[in-house]
């Protein structure tokens, strides 16, 4: 199973299941460090993938429904913000509700635009493969990589992007101390609250995106409650990988794995039921081991209030 061709598909596979997860997360990542808990993200993911698929199905054009789905992603993400940063609601039930409401609006609007509940009609278009000749002349790592959608290469870069900002940058220096101390923010001038809406709406941008590689890109339609708990599994590689980008690429790949694993095992005859729950049974034994390890930022859920 692990040998040759095989190997080469489930690594491949990999990639593919773990682009989402490192773009939510990483995109997570921005609105926790800020202070922000975005449980919302979920959410946030279905809107695009919704989105994007629509868009993409009337216009027959992707490029229109991977950036509808960024907007949508981006809006959910400013609808968390408001509620809490400006009226200091609390951040997880905001973020549940979040996801309550995406979960109905698009089911209303599928069923408005497409007279079905369950999934939308399929487009004609969807995001792009690159094949680079020269990749997969590369033992083990080209034909792994080569042919790939172009997310999964954003993805794979996305996160050492996000750590030259994060600490390199006077912006990534600012989003860290909005999380850790937003007192010694203010005291320099800077507008804690400001900083928080940029972070939140950070992860909306990417978890948009994220929604639109699920629907226009992986498959080519948008099915119901598509997303499947993988926003939660993506604050959960954010926890696992520690708020840190590159701890969240290697959480965000393994969880990955285990979503390409049990893909796998559905050609063997054990209960199709098991099987499914295999990513989700990961991804509690893995954050089962590291409660009590992992330092979240020190003011995050809790709303700071400005003079």
């Amino acid at each position: 199973m692990f040998e040759g061709v095989q190997s080469v598909y489930l690594f491949a596979a990999t990639l593919r299941m773990a682009t989402p997860l490192i773009l939510a997360s990483t995109g997570a990542m921005f609105s926790e460090l800020s202070g922000v808990t975005n449980l919302g993200i979920e959410g946030m993911m279905l809107c695009g993938a919704f989105a994007g698929s629509v868009i993409t199905y009337l216009t027959q054009n992707v490029s229109l429904g991977i950036l509808a789905a960024i907007v949508a992603g981006g809006l959910m993400a400013g609808v968390h913000a408001l509620f809490s940063v400006r009226y200091k609601a609390d951040q997880i039930v905001t973020g549940i509700a979040i996801n309550i409401f995406a979960s109905g609006i698009t089911q209303y609007l599928l069923a408005l635009v497409f007279g079905s509940v369950g999934n939308s009609k399929a487009v004609s278009v969807r995001i792009s493969a690159v094949n680079v000749p020269l990749l997969s002349k590369i033992p083990v790592i080209g034909p792994v990589l080569n042919g790939q959608l172009w997310v999964v290469y954003l993805a794979l870069v996305l996160p050492f992007m996000a750590r030259w900002v994060v600490y390199h940058t006077a912006f990534g220096l600012r989003i860290r101390a909005a999380g850790e101390l937003p007192e010694a923010v203010a005291t320099a001038g800077i507008r804690v609250n400001r900083l928080r809406y940029i972070g939140v709406i950070i992860s909306g941008l990417l978890a948009g995106l994220a929604g639109a590689y699920l629907s226009i890109g992986l498959v080519d339609t948008f099915r119901r409650d598509m997303t499947a708990g993988r926003g939660y599994i993506a604050l959960a590689a954010l926890i696992l990988g520690k708020w840190k980008p590159l701890g969240v690429l290697a959480a965000a790949i393994f969880f990955g794995f285990a979503d390409a694993l049990q893909m796998r095992l559905q050609m063997a005859s054990l209960p199709v039921q098991f099987i499914q729950m295999v990513p989700y049974l990961v991804t509690i034994i893995a954050l089962a081991g590291v409660v009590g390890k992992s330092r979240a930022p020190s003011a995050i859920n809790k709303p700071y209030e400005e003079d």
